[in-house]
């Protein structure tokens, strides 16, 4: 049996439901080892974002290095980057390698409203990072702020679709899970060779959403691993964090974290 491997670029969630720590869960989950380049540490639980210890660039690029000059990394992700000097060696240095699939969750603000992308970075990430993505997935205030318009309905989520892939990316995925005038999960595909499609998950009410933005794009990076097709992925990936979400549990007094092993549960109970 061949062992896939997946690289996640991301900081470092103390309270664990986000980040590196939910990338390396997800990843573990769906039978992929994971690795990573640890971006900052975060002081941080359910309630909020305490306090960010950015790593330096020569470090995270140390730690990049470190594994793909040893593993042969079938796909890649990056969360949070925190800043325009970290956003720019991360991009330069991913040009010095084979291309990898690229999946780019562009984490801006924490659950609480901490911020975690400086403003600067916002647009080293558009010029750098974005045009050497095989899939970017933000969310609807993520995509709001990357493409510099209002997102409502879904006409402007199609719209804001076309213009990150004219930014550069192969594909996007605009998660809807901020809509609050729809009674389903929508989120929305499109890429440059012009498919586009919709995938639809009943909605959940409940507050254990903390890390769902990275949980999904780390499950979207571990199929890309296994060598699904990107449409396939993102689908596979949608049923991962519904699951998660679905099956929450209920740890913490503030947004708790999601059930990274729910989907694989709920496979084997299946067989």
């Amino acid at each position: 049996m061949t062992i896939q491997v997946a690289m996640t670029i991301a900081g470092s969630d103390s309270g664990g439901g986000a980040g590196i720590q939910a990338d390396l869960k997800t990843f573990q989950e769906l039978g992929v080892f994971g690795t990573s380049a640890i971006t900052a540490v975060t002081a941080q639980n359910t309630l909020g974002v305490q306090d960010v210890y950015p790593v330096q660039a020569d470090g995270v690029i140390a730690q990049m290095k470190a594994v793909l000059d040893d593993f042969d990394v079938k796909a890649c992700k990056t969360g949070m980057l925190f800043s325009a000097e970290i956003i720019t060696a991360v991009a330069s240095l991913l040009k010095e390698y084979p291309p990898i699939p690229l999946v780019i969750d562009p984490v801006m603000i924490a659950k609480g409203g901490h911020s975690l992308l400086q403003q600067q970075a916002i647009e080293a990430l558009k010029e750098q990072l974005i045009p050497l993505a095989t899939v970017i997935t933000p969310n609807i205030p993520e995509a709001e702020v990357l493409t510099d318009m209002k997102i409502c309905t879904d006409e402007e989520i199609q719209l804001a679709a076309e213009k990150l892939i004219q930014l550069g990316a192969n594909a996007v995925v605009i998660k809807g899970g901020h809509r609050s005038d729809v009674l389903d999960a929508k989120d929305y595909y499109a890429d440059v060779d012009g498919q586009s499609f919709t995938v639809t998950t009943p909605w959940i009410q409940t507050k254990d959403t903390h890390g769902t933005g990275c949980t999904f794009a780390a499950a979207l990076t571990a199929f890309l691993a296994r060598g699904y097709s990107l449409p396939d992925s993102v689908a596979e990936a949608k049923q991962f964090i519904q699951a998660a979400i679905e099956n929450g549990l209920q740890l913490g007094s503030g947004h708790g974290p999601t059930n990274h092993w729910a989907y694989g549960q709920l496979k084997r109970e299946l067989l």
